[in-house]
């Protein structure tokens, strides 16, 4: 079978290629995911799956404790779910990639069209074409192999391009309530063919320091929020180092801060020559894969209760920390699944080698998936975390084949 996969990638080049670049060519950021959705919709009909195609509805997730999303409306821009039905009794598989890239950014940052899908030194070039277009590619290109090398599996195999994963995993959260459960799930975002079985979760915050606005000349007058808010950000820091001084996970040992608390962005003063009365910290905060995003909210509820008996100004105005946006579900999958089996094998044949296993940097739909549905996840995928979310994105167009040739060995091995 491994040869045989093997000759009908080679064979296959051209046609995964004008796909990938179809696809790189619509921009679907957040909003605007319809005409990337299509494309995957001819070719699942093309290739002969049973399609459910549906809008999110948010009053049906908004209940669910993962759900985090301040988009009203999903109308027109759908989740997509492509069933390959097994004949019965075997294990299935989910295959989950995200049609939602983010934006482009400053064009002048960019050599050529952000969404040129040009091709050079063997690389296509455009917004979502390592994170993730080029996985959701492989995946495709796994099944149109198996379908075509007439295959006959046991389990089912579901793919799904789903929208909202930049921005939390509601198309994910919506497919999994859909009903949409497996014995195992691939994501192929940007591993640079790496597996990773543990990823980090996030959750966004903001806290908010309260002055006193006061004249510049005689700012001894008022509370300067900007000065106060560096007691805040100093906290954080301290945290950041205390949380991840507890990770001895040897699958992190190559991420220099496993669980990073980022500050992304200061609003504050509106004026020189006046004090801030107000400052405005957003950020994110990294969550370990086996802690609960409740206990991690804690932790930096408590940090913050700290630092304000040191302060008078504070302990009378506490800063108000908010949760709000994105969050991602952290993951954690045993080293000895026999999931994680399959996927080494497939690796291993198809290189000869056994795949680096790590912990993921970043956090991922599988987080839902793993933690809302009991469904064993590895992240497996060409590209690389370094051109994700970059000016001038690309993707080396050998590992899209690469790594569709060891997902679909993997799901003929999984299914069969």
């Amino acid at each position: 079978m491994q040869r045989q996969i093997k000759k009908w990638m080679s064979e296959h080049v051209d046609m995964g290629t004008k796909l990938l670049q179809r696809l790189v060519q619509e921009r679907s950021i957040r909003g605007h995911e319809y005409n990337a959705q299509a494309v995957m919709i001819e070719k699942c009909r093309e290739l002969g799956l049973e399609l459910d195609i549906w809008d999110l509805n948010r009053k049906e997730l908004e209940h669910h404790a993962f759900f985090r999303c301040d988009r009203d409306s999903f109308e027109g821009n759908p989740n997509i779910c492509a069933v390959w039905k097994g004949k019965g009794g075997g294990r299935s598989i989910i295959l989950n990639g995200h049609i939602d890239v983010v934006p482009e950014g400053d064009e002048k940052d960019w050599r050529n069209d952000p969404y040129s899908g040009m091709i050079k030194d063997g690389k296509l070039y455009g917004r979502g074409s390592t994170d993730m277009k080029g996985g959701s590619v492989s995946l495709l290109l796994a099944i149109q192999a198996l379908k075509e090398l007439d295959v006959t599996l046991r389990g089912d195999v579901i793919f799904q391009s789903v929208i909202e994963e930049e921005s939390g995993g509601a198309g994910t959260l919506a497919a999994l309530l859909r009903g949409y459960k497996a014995d195992g799930a691939i994501i192929p975002e940007p591993t640079n063919m790496k597996m990773f079985i543990k990823q980090q979760g996030s959750m966004w915050f903001r806290i908010t320091i309260k002055g006193k606005s006061a004249h510049g000349g005689t700012r001894y007058e008022g509370v300067n929020a900007i000065e106060k808010s560096l007691n805040v950000i100093s906290a954080l820091q301290n945290l950041e180092t205390i949380r991840n001084d507890r990770i001895n996970d040897p699958l992190f040992k190559d991420i220099p801060i496993p669980i990073p608390i980022n500050i992304g962005k200061i609003n504050s003063g509106s004026w020189p020559s006046s004090v801030p009365d107000t400052a405005i910290i957003e950020g994110r905060m990294g969550v370990a894969p086996s802690e609960s995003m409740e206990a991690a909210e804690k932790e930096m509820e408590e940090c913050l209760a700290s630092i304000i008996n040191e302060d008078e100004w504070l302990l009378a105005h506490p800063p108000k920390l908010e949760w709000f946006g994105g969050r991602w579900q952290p993951g954690d999958l045993d080293i000895n699944h026999p999931f994680l089996d399959c996927m080494e094998n497939a690796y291993s044949n198809i290189y000869g080698v056994k795949p680096v296993i790590e912990a993921s940097p970043w956090g991922t739909d599988g987080g839902i998936l793993s933690k809302g549905g009991d469904i064993p996840v590895v992240v497996f995928g060409p590209g690389t975390t370094e051109a994700a979310h970059e000016a001038n994105e690309f993707i080396e167009l050998k590992k899209v084949f690469e790594a569709a040739e060891v997902i679909a060995l993997a799901i003929w091995q999984w299914c069969k």
